[in-house]
């Protein structure tokens, strides 16, 4: 009868898991149909009836990321520091956000702003307005409007906690306190700041050392109170537009609405590339298309001769720390690859991505973890940086295309593409290292089921452990959910991680190789990426702080495998010359 009932148990919990699975899934479509509306449409107010249902479909879908929004009564600290990291400072003090896209804002006198965590310019218009330059897309204005949204449901948290409605929203003695640090006509005592965070954390629902550990977390020593300075703002914000003083606003630009879908700064970004392997005699090499971080092909190449390193037997991670700790080391290296050949396209497009493009004829390989493999091709690796969702697409299918030059058409010789990456985890820890053998792209019926160069048997290693399936690409990180994840991880589809970009980049790379015939079909593809938080564990989702230096022997054990199958791919093709 015990194990009737257990039976029971479970299955009651997989079809509750399964249903609020699909009432995730619903929401997220339906959040992103709201926004596409909108966007179109020019512009919204946050609380009134488009910004009261974006809200209640993100309070439904809940995500991880945002941990304690869905509690009127408790600040959610973790969230609100990783949304601020990505959104222009000053922003929880305006009430009118216009996203634009590269209009000109840089020749007048307005200086730009840039987020911590994103590469976007935004400029403070006024007291009152702040304009964010969108220019990756699609995914880029559903990232802004989602991180809004949760900024909007905080703020009116701390409104509602602050200020009592039913005597005409007076400020409570907790906001008063908190007023007074602000405005800083007051000098503090360190005894009199300890209390005023006491009254600060009773205001957001938090304890005293919480409290005091954001207080350190979103200080620096110019602003050490901008904590204090964060909730007296969102809250004044939100005051006002109950009070319909200063009603908040979202624009979007007529240039914006006109560009995005366009393929407008990714055409730009294509054509210089391939304008610069033109003008230095590459265009018909065999081209390796690397998607990853600016570093570690270059220091895997370079940075042993740089250094004055002689490669031992073992590849040395410690040195690759080494230079991601210390700025010196890292000017040596670039320096060394720039005199050696290395080609560096500072991006002026506006998609926000460089490129290096290293020519493997004139690279000697001896004093590199690879000289074991006596390479002698004249093969091209080209490195670009990370794009961000949709946007991948976008750059992927330009790059792709043939290029016209003095009435010429030319095919790109490309012979690899490989995508290196950060993504969730849901199978292991941060750190360890997800192989695709699929992308499936969240909320619609496409999935991309490909070969991957690279397996498990290439990843066999004491201190990481690596993983192998299908990934999830999906419409944004910060909405997934902890039912939807189990889900994805539990059911036959049997996911292992979820991203931004791969299914982007496959259906790209498919089209150009299967389809439209661009490009060769007997290219090769490598997908791996490593595990910067697992979305489903508590304390280890993206808003609890980035990888460190434990992201360097998974990110540099991936380039290791990467470089290896183009250098292997290289010789096979000159035995069978």
């Amino acid at each position: 009868m015990k194990l009737a009932g257990d039976f029971v148990y479970l299955c009651e919990i997989y079809f509750m898991t399964n249903s609020r699975a699909r009432e995730t899934t619903e929401a997220i479509e339906r959040l992103y149909i709201s926004m596409r509306h909108l966007f179109y449409r020019g512009f919204f107010k946050p609380a009134g009836v488009s910004g009261e249902s974006i809200r209640s479909l993100l309070k439904t879908i809940n995500p991880e990321i945002y941990g304690t929004m869905n509690v009127p009564n408790k600040l959610e600290l973790d969230g609100l520091m990783y949304v601020l990291d990505r959104l222009p400072e000053g922003i929880e003090e305006c009430a009118f956000i216009h996203l634009t896209s590269d209009e000109g804002f840089d020749k007048g006198s307005f200086e730009p702003i840039v987020p911590k965590k994103r590469r976007r310019n935004c400029y403070r218009i006024d007291e009152h307005q702040m304009n964010i330059e969108v220019l990756l897309g699609r995914s880029e204005i559903y990232d802004i409007l989602t991180h809004l949204t949760f900024l909007f449901i905080e703020a009116d948290k701390v409104r509602n906690l602050a200020f009592i409605q039913e005597e005409n929203w007076k400020p409570t003695r907790a906001f008063k306190i908190i007023e007074e640090v602000v405005k800083g006509e007051k000098k503090f005592s360190r005894r009199e700041k300890e209390v005023a965070l006491i009254h600060l954390s009773s205001l957001i629902g938090r304890t005293f050392d919480e409290t005091l550990n954001a207080y350190n977390t979103f200080g620096d020593d110019n602003n050490p109170d901008r904590l204090f300075k964060i909730i007296y703002n969102l809250g004044k914000v939100s005051l006002e537009d109950a009070k319909q003083t200063r009603e908040r606003e979202i624009h979007f630009s007529a240039i914006l609405k006109e560009r995005v879908g366009h393929h407008y700064f990714g055409e730009k970004w294509a054509n210089k590339v391939k304008e610069v392997l033109f003008e230095n005699n590459l265009h018909m090499r065999p081209l390796h298309i690397i998607s990853a971080n600016m570093h570690s092909v270059k220091n895997m190449l370079y940075a042993n001769d740089a250094l004055k390193k002689k490669q031992t037997k073992e590849v040395d991670y410690k040195l690759y720390e080494d230079i991601s700790n210390k700025k010196d080391l890292r000017d040596k290296v670039s320096k060394y690859a720039l005199d050696e050949g290395l080609i560096y396209i500072n991006d002026k497009s506006g998609s926000n991505i460089d490129v290096q493009i290293i020519d493997l004829g004139k690279t000697d390989l001896k004093n590199t973890p690879f000289g074991h493999i006596k390479f002698n091709g004249d093969d091209v690796i080209m490195v670009f940086d990370y794009a961000f969702g949709e946007q991948a697409f976008e750059i992927m299918d330009e790059l792709l295309r043939p290029f016209e030059h003095q009435g010429e058409v030319y095919m790109m010789k490309v012979k690899s593409v490989s995508i290196m990456g950060k993504a969730g985890i849901l199978a292991g820890g941060k750190g360890d290292i997800m192989i695709p053998t699929s992308h499936i792209f969240e909320g619609t019926a496409d999935n991309y089921p490909f070969e991957n160069a690279l397996s498990l048997e290439d990843f066999k290693d004491d201190e990481l452990r690596a993983f192998e399936g299908s990934m999830i690409t999906v419409l944004g990180t910060s909405l997934q959910n902890r039912d939807i994840l189990s889900y994805f991880m539990n059911t036959s589809w049997k996911a292992i991680g979820l991203e931004m970009e791969g299914a982007h980049y496959q259906k790209a790379i498919q089209v150009a190789s299967k389809i439209r015939h661009h490009i060769s079909p007997d290219l090769f593809v490598m997908y791996a990426y490593y595990a910067s938080d697992n979305p489903l564990e508590t304390g280890s989702t993206l808003s609890s702080g980035g990888l460190g230096l434990t992201g360097v022997k998974p990110t540099y054990l991936i380039t290791l495998r990467i470089l290896e199958k183009i250098l292997e791919s290289g010789k096979k093709q000159i035995a069978k010359k």
